[in-house]
């Protein structure tokens, strides 16, 4: 029998033993010193930007074994870090050369390639870590969420607010009724804080470390411009989600951890205008959610660009920050302030006593996504099947709206349309260039 074939045979056991010990509540999996065997084998797609702190995650956890970017300045300051990692420009070439040498990926590109590297590593069966958010279109929120449950495999998305305690501890007060019957919300943020809603950057030669073809991957070509790598990309409809896709995994988080956000039945959004080839420098989208089984339906309120909610909803408090989230109860509100809601206090000042709540405390982000590979917990919270993959297609619902231009958008949730708007079906589900699949 090979050893990849025992680590393989490992990771399944120990994963589902891990379920077991979860649901019993018994001791942790690995109270001894790991053998080289059991150290998870990590491969790390994108490690420049956020990949850089991803990868780094990673090889604090096991052993990073290969690493990929189509920025060869990137790939090589990492190879310093991981000097015995294979290197790679192509994760495609990387999953089929590395093979059972890999137990699990972290997907750290733009968003227009979360997608197709996370299907093609899970379908691979490697456990699969990717940023926010999820995905680039809602379609493909839903179908990593079905790709997830039908290989099986752990997964997380990389919206690191979800293990802070004073996230989950909010949330916690708002589903167990501590403001009383939810009225409605409101999210905002400084983003974006590069240009959106113009022209194209001109046409520029690609640097001889970027391989421009790579960084496409799935999307449609067009000429390398500086305008996009390493980071202006998330204005561009091609490429990015704009404010929205970039904040909202963040800053709405803990009211759909509260309040279980799914399926809104429309979305209608107001903006300054764009050419949809880059989204709008400002956007201002209602989002309305039916009523579910723990709560009434209520609207939530998305604004960027410097729209903001009226300052009066914090009933005579002042914004301590650019961004938040406010929540409005029929005994009281919510305010939290900053990106990841975990800073937050209970309106009106001194007239809201804040109720004891139990949530459960988290080990650390990405601790969460490792353990469940190793079979010490069940799953990462921030799961692509019952967590990442509904709260991104939430999310991502609202660049319809922003497509639409003020027209209200009918959604119909269980077969992904809008059944008023057949323009946005491209937006829905977005068709990439040969060589890229889900």
């Amino acid at each position: 029998m090979s050893q990849d074939t025992t680590r393989r045979d490992f990771i399944q056991t120990t994963t589902a033993l891990g379920a077991a010990w979860w649901v019993s509540g018994g001791p942790k999996a690995f109270a001894k010193e790991p053998s080289p065997l059991e150290r998870v084998r990590y491969a790390c797609i994108g490690v420049g930007g956020k990949g850089k702190s991803d990868s780094a995650d990673a090889g604090q956890h096991g052993d990073v074994v290969a690493i990929c970017d189509i920025d060869e300045n990137n790939l090589n300051k990492a190879s310093k870090k991981f000097k015995k990692a294979e290197k790679f420009v192509d994760y495609r070439e990387m999953l089929d050369t590395m093979g059972d040498k890999i137990d699990a990926v972290t997907v750290s590109t733009p968003d227009h390639s979360h997608a197709p590297a996370s299907a093609m590593a899970m379908k691979m069966g490697k456990a699969c870590f990717t940023q926010k958010p999820l995905t680039h279109s809602v379609y493909e929120a839903r179908r990593l969420a079905e790709i997830a449950k039908e290989s099986g495999v752990p997964t997380m998305m990389g919206n690191q607010g979800t293990a802070k305690s004073g996230l989950r501890k909010a949330a916690a007060i708002i589903k167990e009724g501590g403001l009383g019957t939810i009225k409605e919300v409101h999210i905002f943020t400084n983003r974006p804080v590069w240009k959106q809603g113009g022209e194209r950057p001109a046409t520029a030669t690609v640097p001889k470390e970027v391989h421009w073809d790579l960084w496409l991957g799935p999307a449609p070509e067009r000429p390398y411009a500086p305008g996009y790598h390493p980071f202006a990309w998330r204005g561009w409809w091609d490429f990015g989600t704009g404010a929205l896709g970039d904040m909202a995994c963040h800053t709405v988080n803990m009211p759909f951890m509260g309040l279980d956000l799914r399926n809104p039945t429309s979305i209608v959004a107001e903006s300054s205008g764009h050419n949809r080839d880059s989204y709008p420098q400002q956007s201002k989208i209602v989002f309305q959610f039916p009523a579910n089984e723990a709560r009434p339906a209520l609207p939530l309120i998305w604004y960027d660009g410097g729209y903001k909610p009226d300052v009066a909803l914090l009933l005579g408090e002042d914004f301590k920050h650019d961004s938040g989230s406010i929540i409005v109860g029929e005994n009281g509100t919510l305010y939290s302030y900053g990106d990841y809601g975990d800073n937050w206090m209970l309106l009106p000042t001194g007239e809201v006593s804040e109720p004891n709540v139990e949530f459960e405390e988290s080990p650390g982000h990405f601790t969460e996504y490792h353990q469940a590979i190793t079979g010490e917990r069940k799953e990462a919270t921030s799961n692509f099947v019952n967590y990442a993959g509904p709260l991104t297609e939430t999310i991502l619902l609202g660049n319809l709206a922003v497509w639409a231009d003020g027209k209200k958008i009918e959604w119909d949730s269980k077969n992904l349309k809008a059944t008023n708007a057949p323009e946005v079906a491209g937006i829905i589900r977005n068709h990439y260039r040969d060589g890229y699949t889900l």
